[in-house]
């Protein structure tokens, strides 16, 4: 599999989500500049977490109108896998590929800790290695995570199986107490309507090694090698 993370000024996860990628695949991802009008012949593109651009304006705002966007929008509309993890995901609904925004946190308050991640569907490249209601310890680190959209998107969402990940208790309960930013109807990640893009707040990237405190987001780096290699 070979696969590409774009780097903004103040990404701070590339070579995390780097790292988790090499561990499944065996191979280390091109990382390209957001200034890079092109982009190697990859199957996987990946908009890491972090800051971009300061978080100026809007979260993912800026980001979104970066010249290597328009090739990354390009591929995604040809087919090519995008996972947006954190603020790759606030970048993904300001360029139009996923619906809705992220808002500040309801608590108003930077959230940094391992949450309940509940798998909504196995039916996906990048989370058929995972069981439907299964349950993952992955870590947060956002003050922006809250997702929003308007009922009918969120009805849309649910009617067309496009929710991947919802925050839940440890127990599977889908609960306010586990929802860590306000999430409408706890939602944490969402495809788009053929789920060859992925937006996910939580950070599996940092859940693929026992020393980084889990594994469960391994089975989603190895998924994509499955599907795409």
């Amino acid at each position: 599999m070979k696969s590409a993370v774009i780097v903004f000024p103040g990404s701070n996860r590339e070579n995390d989500v780097a790292d988790a990628i090499e561990r499944s695949s065996g191979k280390r991802p091109v990382l390209v500049w957001h200034r890079d009008s092109d982009l190697p012949n990859v199957d996987l593109i990946v908009l890491p977490g972090g800051f971009s651009y300061g978080d100026y304006l809007r979260t993912g705002a800026i980001a979104a109108r970066a010249p290597v966007m328009q090739e990354v929008i390009r591929r995604a509309d040809k087919g090519t896998a995008v996972l947006g993890i954190c603020n790759g995901f606030q970048i993904l609904c300001e360029s139009g590929l996923l619906p809705g925004i992220l808002l500040r946190n309801a608590s108003l308050k930077f959230v940094c800790r391992y949450v309940g991640l509940k798998v909504e569907t196995s039916q996906s490249l990048f989370t058929h290695r995972y069981q439907a209601g299964e349950v993952l310890s992955v870590p947060v680190a956002h003050g922006d995570g809250n997702y929003f959209a308007d009922p009918a998107t969120l009805d849309r969402l649910e009617g067309e199986g496009r929710v991947a990940f919802r925050y839940c208790s440890m127990d599977g309960d889908l609960t306010p107490e586990a929802n860590p930013n306000g999430s409408a109807r706890n939602i944490a990640g969402i495809f788009n309507p053929t789920k060859n893009v992925l937006g996910l707040m939580p950070h599996p990237e940092n859940a693929t090694d026992k020393l980084l405190g889990s594994t469960s987001g391994k089975a989603l780096f190895d998924g994509l090698v499955d599907s795409l290699a």
